[in-house]
């Protein structure tokens, strides 16, 4: 006995493996042998669903100026036949100011959203976000980067998040930062993870600046789980940091985004280049990020500062923020400088790392390039990378 089916057409058979074969002929799979019953049903779907589904593709593509090809992948899940609903939420996030390109963004994010209740799910988050003082931009900031917080429900979410925050932060201003920096996070669960990782770091005696710095500057680390939270604090409490200083919720961050292994292979980095383990940890705690750099950024960064400015090692463990500038933007530009005024003697030879390199843009200039503008004429093009130094620095 033999079957003909359709290479496009699914096939549903119960039967032994071993006692089954199958021959492709001319674009069709023959059937060679059966020991159960076949099942070969034409479609997948049914008829009308196939329609609702031809109607979302259309309505994503016309209303939602989504790709033929994004629609297609996003209508997997959506299903409606009238226009009515999702006519309604996109009506009304034009109300509030959204564009189509960021109603299309909203989709292609988060597509289940068309089917959503404007009237009992959407408008009652943006009446709240608009009564805790969001304007119009910020409220189309948040909707556009995050829409899935309509998913989120009001009271047992969204306002205990807010109630939270505003704890912590006090200010509106303040929570309307955090929030917008890591809504994700801010909508995990805060009773069981950020309301018990600020009441630990309050029991350790961390001020509540420090504290308001940490969420306002790293939410996803005052969000993450309280067990993890517990550990990094833990981990930098064992390295020496102290709690009542803004660089212990530092520690903490790094901590939590870097696992033992990477964390130790820095170490062993900083070592090649010849610190101590006592330099590396001293270095650590006085800047944390200096463990977050790629082992890239580091060695590259190293290698120019000892081997072609021949600054001494232990020196720049002394200053390890210079570890995290740009390489390209900030060091090169700011070392030329600097060469060439001690190679004509117009500033000192004892001049430490940080006083040219951690100083702003416009301090930079004032004191290295405009105060010896008259005397070096060529120096604003050295630091525009115009011209080479030809220098190098003596120390």
């Amino acid at each position: 006995m033999f079957g003909f089916l359709c290479s496009r057409q699914l096939v549903q058979l119960k039967y032994r493996r071993t006692q089954l074969g199958f021959l492709q002929q001319n674009g069709f799979f023959i059937v060679k042998s059966f020991t159960s019953v076949v099942s070969l049903p034409e479609s997948s779907q049914k008829p009308e669903e196939e329609e609702k589904h031809s109607f979302a593709v259309s309505y994503l593509i016309n209303s939602c100026g989504l790709s033929t090809k994004s629609a297609i992948l996003k209508s997997r899940r959506l299903i409606f036949q009238s226009p009515e609903r999702p006519d309604s939420v996109l009506n009304l996030f034009k109300e509030n100011g959204i564009s189509n390109a960021q109603i299309s963004k909203i989709v292609r994010k988060y597509p289940l959203i068309l089917l959503s209740d404007p009237e009992k799910t959407l408008l009652p988050k943006i009446e709240f976000l608009r009564s805790i003082g969001v304007s119009s931009s910020d409220l189309i900031t948040i909707i556009s980067s995050y829409p899935f917080l309509f998913r989120c429900n009001l009271r047992k979410r969204v306002i205990p998040c807010y109630d939270i925050l505003k704890s912590v932060l006090l200010v509106d201003e303040k929570v309307l930062t955090t929030f917008k920096r890591a809504p994700r996070a801010c909508l995990n669960d805060v009773t069981n993870n950020m309301a018990p990782n600020i009441a630990l770091l309050r029991q350790l005696g961390a001020p509540s600046s420090t504290i308001s710095f940490l969420v306002t500057n790293y939410p996803s680390a005052a969000f993450i789980k309280h067990t993890r939270f517990v550990e990094a604090v833990h981990q930098a409490m064992e390295m020496g940091f102290d709690p009542s200083k803004t660089v212990f919720v530092l520690a903490i961050q790094v901590l939590l985004k870097m696992k033992k292994p990477k964390l130790e292979s820095r170490f062993e980095l900083y070592k090649r280049w010849g610190w101590s383990k006592h330099m590396a940890l001293a270095a650590f705690k006085s800047f944390p990020n200096c463990m977050q750099s790629s082992e890239e950024k580091i060695t590259k960064t190293m290698e120019f500062l000892v081997n072609k400015i021949g600054w001494p090692s232990a020196n720049i463990a002394t200053y390890p923020y210079v570890i995290n500038l740009s390489l390209e933007k900030r060091i090169i530009p700011r070392c030329s400088v600097v060469q060439i005024l001690l190679a004509k003697g117009l500033i000192k030879n004892n001049l430490a790392l940080g006083t040219f390199l951690l100083p702003t843009e416009r301090k930079f200039l004032e004191r290295f390039v405009i105060r010896f503008q008259d005397d070096v004429p060529e120096l604003l093009n050295v630091y525009q990378g115009k011209m080479s130094s030809g220098c190098r620095i003596s120390v």
